[in-house]
């Protein structure tokens, strides 16, 4: 990708809808620029942008699964599971033995999930679950992305507000279906889906975002982006040193996601890097520096099957 290209999708990173215009102005270029590569980097799967509710804030607990299967059926049922509404990030790890998503359910509510189902699939040779409960940095946040200054970052960046009251409820799901699919979809697209005005379109999607309950995240394409290797780390850090590990591993470039989580292990990270040999430096120099770590398993992914959005 050239300047202008990095340039956009930096600019969707900040705020995933913010007109064609607006980051045509930061960029200095034509808006008609901005359309096209938008459009060719959208078409060739290097890019999308998608809505997701941010399930934290509307009740539900999030988890991260791993599962062992035969190698005949990972495939399959990372399909399966890569097609379910509550489910993220679904990875085939390891050789294709070993699958990696995240899932969110709401168990106290007595609602029934994905981790109901999984201990009774056939060809599920071992499962382990554990609940993600504080997260320091998520993918759509992944400083590899950032090219713009911090001036220009500032024009396009979205705020929300996190204090605000949450009030989604079941009159929200067309809009939060409709996002899901595209989260630029325009606001008379949106009406035509809810059957709402377009002033009520706005008003809604202006609420959800401001609280924090509806995410508008750009997915990428690691390996379209240049990046050829992506791996999954589950650390066992010792508890006094677990926050600081947390946050140091946030500041680092090459980490796309981390958080403290439930289990055998405490600390989960995701990693995006250039090659191989990148991700070998990564490990042995940056990583093994950080003493409180005790031990680590590495998982490297094989194929995405899903992100955000539904797959398409």
């Amino acid at each position: 990708m050239d300047s202008v290209d990095q340039g956009l999708v930096h600019a969707l990173q900040l705020d995933g809808r913010a007109p064609f215009s607006q980051i045509a102005k930061v960029l200095e270029v034509s808006e008609q620029t901005v359309a096209r590569r938008y459009r060719k980097l959208r078409s060739t799967g290097a890019i999308r942008v998608v809505g997701g509710a941010d399930g934290a804030r509307l009740g539900y607990t999030s988890w991260t699964i791993r599962l062992r299967t035969t190698p005949d059926a990972a495939l399959a049922l990372g399909t399966a599971l890569a097609g379910r509404a509550d489910t993220f990030y679904v990875h085939l790890l390891s050789g294709g033995t070993e699958i990696s998503c995240f899932t969110q359910a709401r168990l106290e509510a007595g609602e029934a999930s994905l981790l109901d189902r999984l201990p009774r699939t056939g060809k599920v040779l071992g499962l382990s679950a554990h609940s993600l409960l504080h997260g320091f940095v998520i993918p759509g946040g992944w400083a590899g992305l950032a090219v713009l200054d911090e001036e220009r970052a500032a024009q396009l960046r979205f705020a929300a507000r996190p204090e605000d009251q949450v009030t989604a409820d079941a009159a929200d799901h067309a809009l939060l279906e409709a996002l899901a699919a595209d989260g630029r979809t325009d606001c008379a697209e949106l009406a035509t889906a809810t059957g709402w005005s377009e002033s009520t379109v706005r008003r809604r999607l202006d609420h959800l975002r401001r609280s924090g309950a509806l995410l508008i995240q750009l997915e990428f394409d690691p390996r379209a982006l240049g990046y050829r290797a992506q791996a999954r780390l589950w650390m066992s850090v010792r508890p006094s040193g677990l926050v600081a590990v947390a946050e140091t591993l946030a500041t680092h470039p090459e980490v796309s996601f981390v958080g403290v989580t439930t289990g055998a292990t405490n600390l989960m990270a995701e990693v995006i890097c250039r090659d191989n040999a990148d991700l070998y430096r990564y490990l042995t120099e940056r990583v093994s520096s950080l003493e409180a770590i005790q031990t680590m398993e590495t998982g490297p992914v094989m194929r995405t099957l899903k992100r955000i959005g539904p797959p398409g």
